[in-house]
């Protein structure tokens, strides 16, 4: 199967399954949202979700190192749901499998852990809004992007498609409006923001293994 790509002012964006996409000039992985924590959190409330969703967050995030072979990883915001607990150790493991990487957060709001534990991880953290390239990335969307193309995540984009009869299913997707793009939560469990996109915009919504475009695309 063909990559589905989209390009912005002559950057190539890679459009994954796995809910991130690949910056194919600057070898660099973007993912939004992971929230890593969230399920603990979940259980530790009496909600009653399945245990290995935190393993599956874990597996897709090593399995795209391996895939992509990134020389950076720049997480959009919300990387950690909320307080420190065991998942914030699984990730560190993670990171010190592969040193050749530079992985950097930009902060999101649910991003309060203390500065220590992003050194020991070996993170660097970057206030909001981060221009790099073709893009100002920021972790809540950019009411004035500016010059260069605002790439955000925050909202957890979803659109909702409708059949023939009266079926209709809502998805994740990837957005990309005129100066501003929204990606998918990566991670598992955390909902969806319906979005309402313009004709003139592209959007591609994700199934359990596809990416497949349904406006516009560049």
């Amino acid at each position: 199967m063909s990559p589905i790509l989209h390009t912005i002012n002559n950057a190539t964006l890679e459009l994954l399954a796995e809910k991130a996409a690949f910056w194919r000039e600057e070898k660099t992985l973007l993912i939004a949202d992971l929230h890593l924590g969230k399920i603990s959190h979940f259980r530790r409330s009496g909600i009653p979700v399945p245990e290995d969703s935190s393993r599956s967050n874990h597996e897709r995030l090593i399995n795209l190192l391996l895939d992509k072979n990134p020389e950076k990883v720049l997480f959009l915001g919300d990387l950690f749901h909320s307080h420190y607990n065991h998942d914030w150790e699984v990730l560190g493991q993670i990171i010190y499998s592969f040193p050749q990487i530079q992985f950097t957060l930009v902060e999101g709001n649910h991003d309060i852990l203390s500065q220590r534990h992003y050194i020991k991880n070996k993170i660097q953290v970057i206030k909001n809004p981060m221009t790099m390239g073709a893009f100002i990335f920021s972790h809540i969307p950019l009411e004035e992007p500016g010059e260069g193309f605002n790439l955000a995540g925050h909202i957890h984009p979803g659109v909702r498609l409708r059949g023939m009869g009266r079926q209709q299913v809502t998805l994740p997707c990837f957005y990309f409006g005129e100066g501003q793009g929204l990606l998918p939560a990566f991670g598992a469990f955390t909902g969806l923001g319906l979005i309402h996109p313009k004709n003139t915009d592209a959007v591609y919504v994700i199934t359990e293994n596809e990416v497949i475009p349904v406006g516009n695309r560049s």
